[in-house]
């Protein structure tokens, strides 16, 4: 039996059998070469986040994930951010519930020409462009998805949102799953030279601008109301974004090379980068260190320890409150939250230890608001 491709570790802490076993499954599918597994790895269908995965000629939609484009984004603003009233902090959220919907707009918004002029490979796709991509551009959406409010080491001011492409990602995925042919192992591959690989190409790359379009409008709409509650200015200059599903071409080893990354950020030498903690713990801004061996990447954030069923048993309201002592948000959805805990999630720490040599943090931020949906 096949060894199969390389696979290589940065990790906090052993891996259970689960995820062993599932990495140990992907490393012998069609056309793999190699196999880099980051620090906030976890289990997740066919294939764990925290994955990234390269191959020569094959393209994985499993190994991308159903948000294709999901990331992160920042702007730092100017001036001083004062929230120690209740009521000013009530108006920040207020405001964030309505200028930035978890699920939908109440009424379709403004098309971005740039992406509606651009071809989808369906008809299917192009309709629920046209329906559903529309009232969900400049939307949250649920889980872990989520608009913070931070303050870094210099006390300056950042915004920071993580979200992708919604609906209109996970159709896509599903749209080209059912085009694909199974290969060893019974993973799903469509091949890149072939017309079914250059449509779920071109997808992806819609669905990559959707979602940076998606995450602007959001930083957009969130700068707008602490503006008008704290007289603060957001500084456009500042921004900078990151996705973490995503598959690109790269010839950085001297070849072509498909690198899929689920739940991991791109990490080439100098890229900039956001890497969040979890509710209540601290986030980090870093540059990437071009690590050839961990297929130029590093980690997406700090990674589950619990699953959200899981997290939902044996986490309660009141242990929530206690984790995430002095930052503001929605107390009337904390027993909705409890699954997104920093209890039921790794220590961003460790996760930062485990791959300092693929990522130089350049601010640390902790978080005095969180905004989200259930």
């Amino acid at each position: 039996m096949s060894d199969g491709a390389p696979v290589r570790h940065w990790v906090a802490e052993p891996l259970g059998k689960e995820v062993t076993a599932a990495l140990r499954r992907l490393s012998l599918a069609d056309d793999v070469d190699a196999v880099a597994v980051m620090p906030d790895v976890h289990l997740a269908g066919d294939v764990c986040i925290g994955t990234v995965l390269a191959t020569r000629r094959l393209l994985y939609p499993a190994a991308v994930g159903g948000d294709i484009g999901c990331g992160m984004a920042a702007m730092r603003f100017d001036g001083d951010i004062c929230l120690d009233s209740a009521r000013r902090a009530h108006r920040v959220l207020a405001g964030l519930g309505e200028l930035v919907p978890v699920i939908k707009h109440r009424l379709k918004v403004d098309a971005d020409e740039g992406l509606w002029n651009r071809r989808l490979s369906g008809d299917f796709l192009r309709r629920l462009r046209d329906r559903e991509g529309l009232v969900q551009l400049g939307t949250l959406g649920r889980g872990n998805h989520f608009l913070e409010l931070q303050r870094d080491d210099q006390g300056q001011h950042w915004l920071m949102v993580h979200s992708g492409s919604r609906a209109m990602g996970q159709r896509i995925r599903d749209h080209h799953l059912g085009l694909c042919d199974v290969g060893k192992r019974g993973f799903r591959y469509l091949a890149s030279d072939t017309d079914r690989g250059r449509n779920y190409l071109s997808d992806v790359d819609w669905a990559l601008g959707y979602a940076t379009e998606n995450r602007r409008r959001i930083l957009r709409a969130a700068a707008e109301v602490i503006e008008t509650v704290t007289g603060a200015r957001a500084d456009p200059s500042t921004a900078f974004e990151c996705h973490h599903n995503h598959v690109e071409l790269t010839r950085a080893a001297g070849y072509g090379l498909w690198i899929h990354r689920k739940g991991a950020i791109s990490a080439k030498d100098g890229e900039p980068g956001i890497i969040p903690g979890s509710m209540g713990t601290p986030s980090f801004h870093v540059r990437g260190r071009g690590h050839a061996d961990a297929l130029w990447s590093s980690s997406h954030g700090a990674g589950r320890v619990m699953s959200r069923s899981a997290a939902r048993v044996k986490i309660s309201t009141a242990a929530l409150e206690r984790q995430a002592k002095g930052v503001i948000f929605d107390r009337k959805i904390a027993h909705r939250l409890v699954d997104e805990a920093p209890a039921a999630y790794k220590d961003i720490s460790k996760v930062m230890r485990a791959q300092r040599t693929l990522t130089r943090i350049v601010r640390r931020l902790e978080p005095l608001l969180s905004y989200k949906g259930t």
